[in-house]
C-alpha cells in the first residue's frame, strides 16, 4: 500500500526526517478532538467506534508499532503478529477506559515511537519485518513508520466523519 484512496494519504510524501514530528503531533491532535466532543463514548452508529475507542486503538497501534520496530532491530526480517484490533478493543474494554489516561498514554507512546525512529541510523531504516497487511510481505522500517503516520491521519479523519452533521473542529 502506497496510497490510501479513502483518506488521501500518500506514503512517499512522509520522509524519514518528517516521521518523528508527525508522530509527536498525534498526542495534541487526539487530545484536541477528544476533549472537544460532548460524549467521547458515544458511538455514531452501532458498527462505528466512539471517539474514545478510536483513541484507544491509535494508542495501541503506536505501542504495537514500537514493539515491531524493536523486534526488527534485533531480529532479521521477523514476522509481525497481527494486532487483533477487534479482539483487543473488546478485551480491553476500550469504551470503559478513562479518556484522560488514554490521552496521556497515546501521547507517551507517540513520543516514544518518534524518538525510536529519530534514533535510527540510515541502514536501520532499511531493516525489514514481515507485515500482514494489506498483503503479507516484507516491509522496511520506513514503511512501518509511514504506515503508523497513516493510521494516525486516517483515524483522525474517522473521528471527524463521526461528528454530528455540520460540526467541525478547527484543530484538525
Amino acid at each position: 500500500m502506497d496510497h490510501c484512496n479513502e483518506c488521501g494519504f500518500t506514503y512517499a510524501l512522509v520522509t524519514a526526517a518528517d516521521l518523528p514530528r508527525r508522530l509527536e503531533s498525534a498526542g495534541p491532535r487526539f487530545a484536541a478532538f477528544l476533549t472537544a466532543v460532548t460524549d467521547p463514548r458515544r458511538r455514531p452508529a452501532p458498527s462505528v467506534w466512539s471517539p474514545l475507542e478510536y483513541t484507544c486503538h491509535v494508542r495501541d497501534v503506536l505501542l504495537v508499532q514500537g514493539e515491531r520496530l524493536a523486534l526488527a532491530l534485533r531480529t532479521d526480517n521477523p514476522e509481525f503478529a497481527p494486532m487483533d484490533r477487534e479482539e483487543r478493543a473488546v478485551g480491553n474494554a476500550y469504551n470503559a477506559q478513562d479518556p484522560h489516561t488514554v490521552l496521556a498514554e497515546l501521547a507517551e507512546a507517540a513520543n516514544d515511537l518518534a524518538n525510536a525512529f529519530r534514533a535510527l541510523s540510515p541502514p536501520q531504516w532499511n531493516r525489514t519485518g514481515v507485515y500482514n497487511w494489506p498483503t503479507v510481505e516484507s516491509r522496511s522500517m520506513l514503511w512501518l513508520g509511514r504506515h503508523t503516520v497513516h493510521e494516525v491521519e486516517h483515524h483522525l479523519l474517522d473521528l471527524q466523519r463521526a461528528l454530528p452533521t455540520g460540526d467541525t473542529l478547527r484543530t484538525l
